[in-house]
């Protein structure tokens, strides 16, 4: 099978298309032939070997010390099953699919083995690029704004509400969960933003939103760009500060202030994917939440695809197609 592989840390140039053996599932997986995948920030990461401030170690030692220890990278993707180990009992051959592979990555390739925990039936009223689109973005905005336990009416403000999470967190806090958003990006992200169903947008350019004299009952960082300091104190009492993205300053720092201040706040990575999986699809087929894609590249533009994406231009999602 062909994949994207990258076999040392460095710029863009560093992956590379290779043929490799098609897997063979195991008792408990399902074999997938991918036909897209998601490209995120955090493939840029693991490829780059570089990580929020203060985690470049724990990184290293996770992703491997000199060199990758998986060399295919990619969390999210859709296909279609080709073959079940004995012990699957959920998921049959022929059946279309969407997924998150967490730390074992491995999507950017024709095929794929995971646990079938990892997956379940795609939206029917997508193709697969729209599907591998939302798996990502809208895992990590729901499992944070699930935290949040926010009410109808609510205040909840979306840092980086043009990006991959941000764009889901806007639609799935306003259509979902009933609150009134406000959304955070660059001036020219504006009226996409607010397309996502923002009720306000503010262009973090020309307004700090900490200094309006606003209080939010939510205050989610979906980029780890925030100030910990100034935040908190435009959030209401026992109001929620969410961090998809943070550094070692940051974590300290939350630390100190919900001791001292009573600050709630989450950090973390998914759980329960398989349940978020089939809400998500829930809400895509009855289009509560639309995919949101920026750019398209086949398999083998891999790498022009990490370039733009760390560009810091995109709107939405970046996805790779097979």
């Amino acid at each position: 099978m062909k994949a994207i592989v990258y076999d040392k840390y460095g710029p863009p140039n560093v992956l590379h298309l290779a043929e490799i053996e098609t897997p063979i599932p195991q008792d408990n997986e399902a074999l997938v032939k991918v036909h897209a995948a998601g490209i995120t920030l955090f493939d840029c990461w693991m490829r780059s070997s570089t990580a929020p401030p203060g985690f470049g170690i724990l990184s290293r030692l996770a992703s491997g010390i000199r060199k990758p220890k998986q060399m295919i990278l990619g969390t999210d993707f859709a296909g279609e099953i080709k073959a079940v180990g004995k012990g699957v009992t959920r998921l049959k051959v022929g059946d279309q699919v969407y997924g998150f592979s967490g730390f074992a990555l491995g999507t950017h390739a024709e095929y794929l083995c995971l646990p079938e925990e990892a997956m379940t039936l795609k939206p029917v009223n997508g193709n697969y690029e729209e599907a591998a689109a939302v798996v990502q973005g809208g895992l990590t905005a729901l499992f944070f704004l699930w935290k949040a336990n926010i009410q109808p009416g609510q205040q909840v403000l979306i840092f980086g509400a043009s990006g991959g999470v941000g764009g889901y967190a806007v639609q799935l806090a306003k259509h979902y969960f009933k609150a009134n958003v406000t959304g955070v990006c660059s001036g020219s992200k504006t009226a996409y933003v607010k397309s996502l169903g923002a009720d306000q947008v503010i262009d973090y350019t020309q307004e700090d939103f900490t200094k309006n004299d606003q209080v939010y009952d939510v205050v989610f960082d979906t980029v780890g760009k925030t100030s910990v300091s100034r935040t908190r104190k435009s959030l209401r009492q026992n109001g929620w500060y969410l961090l998809a993205t943070f550094g070692l300053p940051m974590l300290v720092q939350l630390l100190w202030f919900s001791k001292s201040s009573g600050l709630n706040f989450e950090f973390g990575t998914l759980t329960d994917v398989k349940s978020d999986l089939i809400i998500l699809r829930e809400l895509l087929e009855k289009r509560v939440i639309k995919p949101v894609i920026d750019q398209c590249y086949p398999l083998e533009q891999a790498t022009e695809a990490h370039r733009y994406i760390e560009a810091g231009h995109k709107m939405g999602n970046v996805v790779i197609t097979m």
